[in-house]
């Protein structure tokens, strides 16, 4: 069957939203001539492999890993452990997903099938290296001598040639375990559920740039309470457990020490009981190991610097703020002359500060540091509130120094860099064209484009970026593709995130692609960004503290603020999203059913005393000192049963995943209790063996299929 024969719905599912065939995951080597990244062999192909493009000859590019070609045709098998990373990094690939380098980028380490394998990216070889599985998160020292990995909870490290008889790797290079669980609660060099799942911080081990030295952290989550994930469907298996921190429960312990490859061993001491989370790492040649570490309220952090002697800490800045301290992708870091690099909330805008210097101001909203250059720092941002004009869902890459600021994404759209040197690789999506175009970039001037396999997809999205009533909220809106004016008013379909997080009105194309789809049934389809998305500023995003029902008001500030603009029939209103969207749909139409007719909740969050510490407590507090926030925000009371502002009955379907660690399946069980117990009627659907991931192609593909099926019964005259 080719890809025009197939449904939307199906390709959707199949292409993994388009995804597969997209190069992604670049690195950019320090001599600038090659350029390292991901990719499949077609739209529909899962497996990932390793590629390389270089620059010294022309662009050319070369298969430098293939996942087929190492298992020898076989089929890949995961461990429990790989599983649970791929789940907390929402990753659906198959094959190489992730790789690490050298210093040099001319040596890269990966994981295949539990397996530790080496590429040489100059000769175009890879081979397996013998070592215990299964391995996770491998990683080359900065010199290329050694390869450190995770397995089975043990920090283990081995020379990245089998000839190599470095002492640091053990007699002849054999390989070793630098540091052992104690007990079966405890790791060396993962991430913790938390740390991986909220805080963007999916690694637990850190060279040092001599390549002597590993900083690794200790998990112990004896004192995380114990939850049992089941499968009804096959009741001959035994439940799986899981230790899941719920709000106002305890965490992980994760403490970090320094090993040394000779079998030294000391632990870098901070004040844990202050700040508990650890929530950064960065270690480089222009300074000592360099910590964030965070309060559990998350109102204040600490950036500290590690005596690499004694373990000591010092004190470099602190942060404070009322609501919360967002987290932000790339740093703290050195810059080369030794100055932290941060982002911060200063004056009412995100901005990048370099030393006690703030380098950007309300103009842009900052969102991340993507390199830090001898002379500038490259970032991702967007339009801050007083920006000269609005760009509605755009985000650019900048140069920032003392001098100013420069824009190098040119045209309107998404826009994302890897940097080293010279060459930048350049990846941009605009609502003009499927999928991002990879440009690499020296000094400015584009000398490749890095093809992508991914298919094209079988319609095509007319989204319109707009803003909606008196806060200007972000808003995308899709009409059916063949809509005229004499087709008159629409039933409407709400589709948002409309989280922290979580941004949906982006300006490009592919995201909205489902959005088009809905439409094309014969909706008008509105997605919003209120307050709480990420994008604008941080009184924008930290509106929503204490109070999570201010997403829903804002839904309805941007629904009524565009009909008088769009053929939007108010009397027929739907709304439907997934885990945050979730919640959202449901609140929907039970808090505002005079706006609100049906709603699809997907995976919802619906007692927040059920989800995770990091993300419920920056939000809403601990559940034990403030139950009445928790009641005002979740769809049930402390007791169970349906929050009081619950007061009407609209159709609701619920969607959720048995298999699903996240948001687990006691959220919707617990509501369905609560509407039956109540008289209210609903639909559940509960999917067999599903995550919090829709990955299985049919599943996928059906799921929106009945979605469309409700909506329209509910909706009907």
């Amino acid at each position: 069957m080719t890809s025009g024969e197939l449904s939307f719905p199906r390709q959707y599912a199949r292409t993994q939203r388009f995804t597969l065939g997209a190069p992604r995951a670049f690195t950019v080597s320090p001599d600038s001539e090659r350029v390292v990244f991901l990719r499949s062999a077609s739209g529909t192909d899962r497996a990932n492999l390793l590629w390389v493009l270089d620059l010294a000859d022309g662009g050319r590019e070369r298969v430098a890993a293939d996942p087929a070609v190492l298992l020898g045709g076989a089929d890949e098998q995961l461990s429990a452990e790989e599983r649970a990373r791929r789940e907390r990094s929402r990753e659906g690939s198959a094959g190489i997903v992730g790789y690490a380098v050298d210093e040099a980028a001319e040596l890269a380490a990966f994981a295949l099938s539990g397996r530790l394998f080496t590429a040489e990216l100059r000769a175009g070889t890879a081979r397996a290296l013998p070592v215990p599985g299964p391995v996770i998160d491998p990683r080359p020292s900065p010199d290329g001598r050694y390869v450190a990995y995770v397995a089975k909870g043990a920090l283990r490290v081995t020379a990245a040639e089998s000839g190599d008889s470095g002492a640091g790797a053990g007699a002849g290079g054999a390989d070793r375990a630098l540091a052992e669980p104690e007990s079966a609660t405890v790791s060396y060099g993962l991430a913790e559920f938390i740390a991986a799942e909220e805080m963007g911080r999916s690694r637990g081990f850190w060279w040092s740039p001599e390549s002597d030295r590993l900083l690794v952290s200790r998990v112990d989550d004896a004192a995380v309470q114990r939850w049992w994930i089941s499968n009804p469907a096959f009741p001959e298996r035994a439940p799986e457990q899981v230790a899941y921190p719920a709000a106002g429960t305890a965490n992980a312990e994760v403490r970090l020490f320094l090993f040394g490859l000779e079998g030294s061993r000391t632990e870098v001491v901070w004040d844990r009981a202050r700040h508990p989370y650890l929530a950064r790492v960065h270690w480089s040649a222009a300074g000592a190991p360099l910590l964030l570490v965070q309060s559990r309220d998350q109102r204040s952090q600490r950036y500290l610097a590690v005596d690499t002697e004694t373990g000591a800490t010092r004190l470099v800045h602190a942060d404070e703020d009322p609501a919360w301290l967002e987290l932000s992708s790339g740093v703290p870091a050195w810059a080369p002359d030794g100055r932290l690099v941060r982002i911060a909330d200063e004056g009412g805008a995100r901005v990048l500060a370099v030393g006690d210097r703030p380098l950007t101001g309300p103009q842009l909203h900052v969102r991340a540091v993507l390199d830090i250059g001898a002379s500038d720092v490259l970032v991702s941002a967007s339009a801050g509130e007083r920006a000269e004009a609005p760009e509605t869902g755009e985000i650019h890459v900048y140069r920032v120094n003392e001098l100013g600021i420069e824009r190098v994404s040119v045209a309107a759209g998404v826009h994302t860099a890897v940097r080293s040197g010279p060459v930048t690789v350049l990846a941009s999506a605009s609502t003009a064209h499927s999928g991002a175009v990879v440009q690499v970039l020296r000094e400015g001037r584009q000398v490749a484009v890095v093809a992508s396999y991914a298919e094209e997809p079988a319609l095509r999205a007319g989204v319109k970026l707009t803003e909606g009533g008196a806060r200007r909220i972000p808003c995308a809106v899709l009409l059916p593709t063949q809509y005229t004016d004499a087709d008159g008013l629409l039933p409407v379909l709400l589709d948002p995130y409309g989280g922290p997080h979580g941004q949906r009105v982006v300006a490009a194309h592919n995201p909205h692609l489902t959005s088009q789809w809905f439409a094309d049934q014969g909706f008008a389809v509105v997605v919003a960004d209120g307050r709480g998305s990420p994008g604008r500023s941080p009184a924008w995003e930290k509106a929503i503290k204490d109070n999570f029902t201010l997403s829903l008001d804002d839904q309805i500030e941007a629904l009524h603020g565009l009909a008088g603009h769009f053929p939007l029939d108010l009397d027929r209103v739907a709304i439907r999203g997934w885990s945050y969207g979730g919640y959202l749909a449901a609140l929907a139409v039970l808090r505002r059913p005079d706006v609100f007719h049906a709603a699809v909740a997907g995976a919802p969050v619906t007692d927040w005393r059920l989800y995770d510490t990091h993300y419920t407590e920056r939000y809403l507090g601990e559940p034990g000192e403030r139950p009445e926030v928790y009641d005002a925000s979740s769809l049930l009371a402390g007791d169970g049963r349906l929050s009081a502002a619950a007061d009407a009955t609209r159709p609701l379907m619920i969607i959720h995943g048995l298999a699903d660690d996240n948001v687990v399946m006691a959220h919707t069980l617990r509501l369905s209790s609560a509407l039956l117990a109540s008289g209210r009627p609903h639909e559940v659907l509960p999917l067999t063996g599903v995550t919090h991931m829709t990955p299985q192609e049919e599943v996928a593909e059906n799921l929106l299929l009945l979605q469309v099926d409700f909506l329209k019964r509910s909706l009907a005259h």
